[in-house]
This record gives C-alpha cells, structure tokens and sequence, in this order.
C-alpha cells in the first residue's frame, strides 16, 4: 500500500492531468447531450410526420446500439470510412454526446408533455406565438421535471468516462491503472478509484441540486433548506397558480 501512495503522489501532477481529462469529457459530453437532447426531444413533438419519424429513428439507433461499440466506431472504423480521424478525447465526447443524448432527449419529450393542457391553452390565449409561449411558459415548467432524470443520467456519464482508457485517453482511469501496473498494488488503486469517482459524482449531484432549487425559485416553488442533500425523482412541479 505504502509503494502504491508514494508512487501516487510522485505521479500527482499526472494524476491530476488525467483527473481534468476525465472532467472535461465528462463536462463537454453532458454538454453535447443537453444539445442533442433538446434538439430531439422537441422534434420528437413537431407536427411534421418526417420531423418525427427522423427524431425517432435517431433516438432508437443510439439507445439501442452500444455505447462501447460506438465509441470504437468513432475511433477505429469512421477514418477507414471517412478518411477524418478524430482525436480519442474528442471521439469520447461525441460518444458520450450521442448516446445520453438520445436518452436525454426521451426525458424532454416527457417533460413537455407533462405540463398541464390548461398552460398551454392559457397561453394562447394570451395570443403568444408558439416560440414564446414554449420559452416562457412551457419550457421553465418543463425544465424542473427534467433536472432530477438529467441529473441521473449525468452520473451514469461520468461513471461511463473509464470507457476512454480502452482508446488511449490519458484519463483518470489510465493514469491509475499505469500507478497499479508499476506498483502491482490492484486492491488499493481500485479502490482509490471508487474513491475519486463517488466524490466526482457527489459533486455533481449537488451542483444539480442547487440547480434545481434555482429553477424551482423562478416558478414560485418551495424548496427546504436541507433539500441539497436529498437524492429526489421527478415529481409533478406545481405552478405558481396551482395547477399540477
């Protein structure tokens, strides 16, 4: 254990080299998931049947493919394909993007729909364009419903992250499994794994929860003191009328 730690921390600006890399994939997917996902799950609503129909195939391709396969798709076939070679952290990241994409854009679609008709019908009656009234009407009621699934999913993202070592990212992942190769310490670096990605995903679970109280503030909603700290599922936002 003792050549494990001193080796660790004779490698400790590697580590956090690799520490920042699995961070920014993580940050830069979420990021191309929420696009993805709001992209999809709005055109999953349209009332054109081809606007559906392409939504639909796209979502199902990336959900029902795996995320490994795609990720090896993006590094090693697509050049032979394409002649375009991505860098592996960027493969990562459109990976990571593509596939809770789609699943992200499965929970905006039922966010929308969520709302009550009554807003909906309030809002044309106000004669709001139908871009104004999905931003100021529909879109914030909907959004605190999404938060608690979008933050699930950005847990299972990060935990998805060591999937860069298999295509020589130099992540967190990589950086210990070189520590545990030199060392031959397996138990303590795994562990000190498990470590470093629950303090990551509690960090962001948090950082969700502040986000979520701020949004539940705009619509005039309650939110205790100590709700930081609670792990919560989606649950029918109440309006500041009322309405559920």
């Amino acid at each position: 254990m003792s050549d494990f730690f001193s080796t660790f921390l004779d490698e400790f600006p590697q580590v956090g080299a690799g520490l920042w890399v699995t961070v920014e994939a993580t940050v830069l997917g979420a990021l191309v998931a929420l696009l993805l996902a709001f992209v999809l799950g709005l055109a999953a609503g349209s009332k054109l049947l081809l606007v559906r129909g392409v939504s639909r195939t796209v979502v199902e391709f990336f959900r029902g493919t795996s995320l490994y396969i795609q990720l090896f798709w993006l590094y090693y076939a697509m050049p032979q394909l394409t002649g375009y070679e991505l860098s592996p952290l960027l493969c990562g990241v459109v990976a990571f993007g593509l596939n809770y994409g789609a699943y992200g854009s499965e929970v905006v679609r039922g966010a929308i729909n969520s709302v009550p008709r009554a807003q909906y019908e309030a809002a044309v009656a106000l004669n709001m364009s139908p871009l104004h009234r999905m931003r100021k009407v529909i879109l914030p009621q909907a959004w605190v419903q999404m938060i608690p699934s979008f933050t699930n999913l950005l847990i299972q993202l990060l935990k998805c992250t060591p999937l860069l070592w298999l295509i020589s990212v130099a992540d967190l992942m990589t950086v210990i499994q070189q520590i545990r190769d030199r060392t031959g310490e397996t138990l303590v670096a795994y562990l000190t794994l498990l470590a470093v990605y629950f303090v990551l995903a509690y960090a962001l679970t948090l950082l969700m929860n502040l986000l979520e109280r701020a949004a539940k503030r705009r619509l005039g909603l309650h939110t205790g003191a100590g709700s930081l700290l609670k792990s919560r599922s989606a649950e029918p936002a109440t309006t500041a009328g009322g309405a559920r």
